[in-house]
Protein backbone atom coordinates (compact mmCIF):
# COMPACT_ATOMS: atom_id res chain seq x y z
CA UNK A 1 0.00 0.00 0.00
CA UNK A 2 2.80 2.38 0.94
CA UNK A 3 4.78 1.64 -2.20
CA UNK A 4 1.72 2.24 -4.36
CA UNK A 5 1.07 5.60 -2.68
CA UNK A 6 4.73 6.53 -3.10
CA UNK A 7 4.57 5.67 -6.77
CA UNK A 8 1.46 7.78 -7.24
CA UNK A 9 3.11 10.70 -5.47
CA UNK A 10 6.20 10.41 -7.68
CA UNK A 11 4.04 10.29 -10.78
CA UNK A 12 2.21 13.41 -9.65
CA UNK A 13 5.48 15.28 -9.12
CA UNK A 14 6.71 14.28 -12.55
CA UNK A 15 3.41 15.29 -14.10
CA UNK A 16 3.50 18.72 -12.47
CA UNK A 17 7.13 19.29 -13.41
CA UNK A 18 6.36 18.56 -17.04
CA UNK A 19 4.05 21.59 -17.04
CA UNK A 20 6.56 23.89 -15.35
CA UNK A 21 7.73 26.75 -17.53
CA UNK A 22 11.24 26.52 -18.91
CA UNK A 23 13.78 28.91 -17.34
CA UNK A 24 14.38 32.19 -19.14
CA UNK A 25 17.75 33.38 -20.40
CA UNK A 26 19.05 36.85 -21.15
CA UNK A 27 19.76 37.31 -24.83
CA UNK A 28 17.42 34.48 -25.74
CA UNK A 29 14.05 35.18 -24.10
CA UNK A 30 14.64 38.78 -23.09
CA UNK A 31 17.20 41.58 -23.25
CA UNK A 32 18.27 44.35 -20.91
CA UNK A 33 16.90 47.70 -22.04
CA UNK A 34 19.39 50.37 -23.11
CA UNK A 35 18.31 52.93 -20.53
CA UNK A 36 16.77 51.18 -17.51
CA UNK A 37 14.46 53.24 -15.35
CA UNK A 38 14.37 52.76 -11.61
CA UNK A 39 10.97 51.94 -10.16
CA UNK A 40 9.58 54.23 -7.49
CA UNK A 41 9.74 52.68 -4.00
CA UNK A 42 6.54 50.85 -3.20
CA UNK A 43 5.22 51.06 -6.76
CA UNK A 44 3.78 48.11 -8.62
CA UNK A 45 5.82 46.16 -11.15
CA UNK A 46 4.91 47.81 -14.44
CA UNK A 47 4.62 45.88 -17.68
CA UNK A 48 4.71 48.30 -20.58
CA UNK A 49 3.20 47.09 -23.83
CA UNK A 50 4.38 48.98 -26.91
CA UNK A 51 2.01 48.68 -29.87
CA UNK A 52 0.57 50.32 -32.98
CA UNK A 53 -3.10 50.05 -33.80
CA UNK A 54 -2.39 49.31 -37.46
CA UNK A 55 0.18 46.60 -36.71
CA UNK A 56 -1.25 43.18 -37.71
CA UNK A 57 0.88 41.37 -35.10
CA UNK A 58 -0.43 43.69 -32.38
CA UNK A 59 -3.97 42.89 -33.51
CA UNK A 60 -3.32 39.14 -33.52
CA UNK A 61 -1.79 39.07 -30.05
CA UNK A 62 -4.53 41.13 -28.41
CA UNK A 63 -6.93 38.24 -27.54
CA UNK A 64 -4.15 36.22 -25.89
CA UNK A 65 -2.87 39.32 -24.13
CA UNK A 66 -6.33 40.05 -22.74
CA UNK A 67 -6.58 36.50 -21.40
CA UNK A 68 -3.14 36.80 -19.81
CA UNK A 69 -4.16 40.07 -18.15
CA UNK A 70 -6.69 38.15 -16.07
CA UNK A 71 -3.81 36.22 -14.46
CA UNK A 72 -1.73 39.31 -13.62
CA UNK A 73 -0.61 39.27 -9.96
CA UNK A 74 -1.81 42.00 -7.65
CA UNK A 75 1.60 43.67 -7.41
CA UNK A 76 1.86 44.20 -11.18
CA UNK A 77 0.12 46.56 -13.56
CA UNK A 78 -0.09 47.14 -17.31
CA UNK A 79 0.66 50.32 -19.18
CA UNK A 80 -0.04 50.40 -22.90
CA UNK A 81 2.25 52.71 -24.86
CA UNK A 82 1.51 53.49 -28.54
CA UNK A 83 4.87 53.58 -30.27
CA UNK A 84 5.67 56.15 -32.96
CA UNK A 85 8.50 55.13 -35.27
CA UNK A 86 7.30 57.07 -38.33
CA UNK A 87 5.00 60.01 -38.99
CA UNK A 88 2.12 57.77 -40.09
CA UNK A 89 2.13 56.12 -36.63
CA UNK A 90 1.22 59.40 -34.91
CA UNK A 91 -2.56 59.33 -35.67
CA UNK A 92 -2.94 55.98 -33.90
CA UNK A 93 -0.99 57.24 -30.91
CA UNK A 94 -3.13 60.37 -30.69
CA UNK A 95 -6.28 58.24 -30.98
CA UNK A 96 -5.19 56.04 -28.09
CA UNK A 97 -4.29 58.96 -25.83
CA UNK A 98 -7.53 60.75 -26.70
CA UNK A 99 -9.55 57.71 -25.66
CA UNK A 100 -7.41 57.39 -22.54
CA UNK A 101 -8.06 60.97 -21.46
CA UNK A 102 -11.79 60.60 -22.14
CA UNK A 103 -11.88 57.31 -20.23
CA UNK A 104 -13.16 55.44 -23.27
CA UNK A 105 -10.43 52.81 -23.63
CA UNK A 106 -12.42 50.12 -21.84
CA UNK A 107 -15.24 50.51 -24.35
CA UNK A 108 -13.44 51.39 -27.57
CA UNK A 109 -9.85 50.06 -27.48
CA UNK A 110 -10.74 46.68 -28.99
CA UNK A 111 -13.18 48.32 -31.40
CA UNK A 112 -10.36 50.47 -32.79
CA UNK A 113 -8.34 47.36 -33.59
CA UNK A 114 -11.41 45.78 -35.19
CA UNK A 115 -12.10 48.90 -37.25
CA UNK A 116 -8.59 49.00 -38.67
CA UNK A 117 -8.06 45.29 -39.31
CA UNK A 118 -11.49 43.76 -39.89
CA UNK A 119 -13.68 46.58 -41.15
CA UNK A 120 -10.74 48.21 -43.00
CA UNK A 121 -11.74 51.68 -41.81
CA UNK A 122 -9.03 54.31 -42.21
CA UNK A 123 -9.16 55.94 -38.78
CA UNK A 124 -5.98 57.85 -39.65
CA UNK A 125 -8.20 60.08 -41.78
CA UNK A 126 -9.55 62.80 -39.44
CA UNK A 127 -12.91 63.03 -41.22
CA UNK A 128 -13.39 59.27 -41.18
CA UNK A 129 -12.29 59.10 -37.55
CA UNK A 130 -14.74 61.83 -36.55
CA UNK A 131 -17.66 60.03 -38.19
CA UNK A 132 -16.65 56.71 -36.63
CA UNK A 133 -16.35 58.28 -33.17
CA UNK A 134 -19.82 59.79 -33.51
CA UNK A 135 -21.25 56.36 -34.42
CA UNK A 136 -19.83 55.04 -31.14
CA UNK A 137 -22.03 57.49 -29.24
CA UNK A 138 -19.17 59.89 -28.41
CA UNK A 139 -19.48 63.64 -28.75
CA UNK A 140 -17.51 64.29 -31.93
CA UNK A 141 -16.66 67.91 -31.17
CA UNK A 142 -15.39 67.05 -27.71
CA UNK A 143 -13.31 64.16 -29.05
CA UNK A 144 -11.75 66.26 -31.81
CA UNK A 145 -10.87 68.94 -29.26
CA UNK A 146 -9.01 66.36 -27.17
CA UNK A 147 -7.45 64.71 -30.24
CA UNK A 148 -6.00 68.00 -31.49
CA UNK A 149 -4.91 69.26 -28.06
CA UNK A 150 -1.36 69.97 -26.96
CA UNK A 151 -1.80 67.45 -24.13
CA UNK A 152 -2.54 64.62 -26.55
CA UNK A 153 0.34 65.56 -28.86
CA UNK A 154 2.67 65.72 -25.86
CA UNK A 155 1.62 62.30 -24.57
CA UNK A 156 2.10 60.74 -28.01
CA UNK A 157 5.54 62.31 -28.32
CA UNK A 158 6.56 61.07 -24.88
CA UNK A 159 5.57 57.52 -25.88
CA UNK A 160 7.74 57.80 -28.97
CA UNK A 161 10.67 58.99 -26.89
CA UNK A 162 10.20 56.18 -24.39
CA UNK A 163 10.33 53.50 -27.09
CA UNK A 164 13.52 55.04 -28.43
CA UNK A 165 15.07 55.25 -24.96
CA UNK A 166 14.38 51.56 -24.38
CA UNK A 167 15.91 50.64 -27.73
CA UNK A 168 12.68 49.16 -29.07
CA UNK A 169 12.61 48.86 -32.85
CA UNK A 170 9.40 46.90 -33.46
CA UNK A 171 6.00 46.09 -31.98
CA UNK A 172 4.42 44.45 -30.12
CA UNK A 173 7.14 44.66 -27.49
CA UNK A 174 7.08 44.52 -23.70
CA UNK A 175 9.24 46.09 -21.01
CA UNK A 176 9.03 44.79 -17.44
CA UNK A 177 9.85 47.07 -14.51
CA UNK A 178 11.78 49.43 -16.75
CA UNK A 179 14.61 46.90 -17.14
CA UNK A 180 13.73 43.87 -19.24
CA UNK A 181 12.44 43.80 -22.82
CA UNK A 182 10.86 40.88 -24.61
CA UNK A 183 8.76 40.10 -27.66
CA UNK A 184 7.50 37.17 -29.73
CA UNK A 185 10.52 37.58 -32.00
CA UNK A 186 12.68 36.68 -28.98
CA UNK A 187 10.49 34.04 -27.33
CA UNK A 188 9.50 32.31 -30.57
CA UNK A 189 5.79 31.99 -29.80
CA UNK A 190 2.93 33.84 -28.19
CA UNK A 191 2.47 31.16 -25.52
CA UNK A 192 6.14 31.36 -24.58
CA UNK A 193 5.95 35.16 -24.49
CA UNK A 194 3.45 35.10 -21.65
CA UNK A 195 5.52 32.52 -19.76
CA UNK A 196 8.52 34.83 -20.09
CA UNK A 197 6.51 37.82 -18.91
CA UNK A 198 5.38 35.86 -15.84
CA UNK A 199 8.98 34.97 -15.03
CA UNK A 200 10.24 38.51 -15.64
CA UNK A 201 7.62 39.82 -13.22
CA UNK A 202 8.81 37.29 -10.64
CA UNK A 203 12.43 38.25 -11.36
CA UNK A 204 11.68 41.94 -10.92
CA UNK A 205 9.84 41.20 -7.69
CA UNK A 206 12.77 39.22 -6.28
CA UNK A 207 15.24 41.98 -7.18
CA UNK A 208 13.34 44.74 -5.44
CA UNK A 209 14.57 45.68 -1.98
CA UNK A 210 12.49 44.29 0.85
CA UNK A 211 10.19 46.79 2.47
CA UNK A 212 11.52 48.12 5.76
CA UNK A 213 9.41 47.16 8.78
CA UNK A 214 7.52 50.02 10.34
CA UNK A 215 8.77 51.08 13.78
CA UNK A 216 6.62 49.98 16.70
CA UNK A 217 4.54 52.70 18.29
Amino acid sequence: MFSRALALAAATVLSLSSFAAEPIFEGHDYTLVQSPRAAAPGSKIEVQKFFWYRCPHCFQIEPGFNRWLKTLPGDAQIRRVPAVFRANWMPGAKLYHSLEQMRLLGRLHDKVFHAYHVEKIDLDNPAVLGSWIARQGVNRRQFESVYNSFSTQSRATQGAQLATAYGISGVPAFVVDGKYATSVSLTGSEARLFEVLDQLIAKARAERPAAKPRPAR
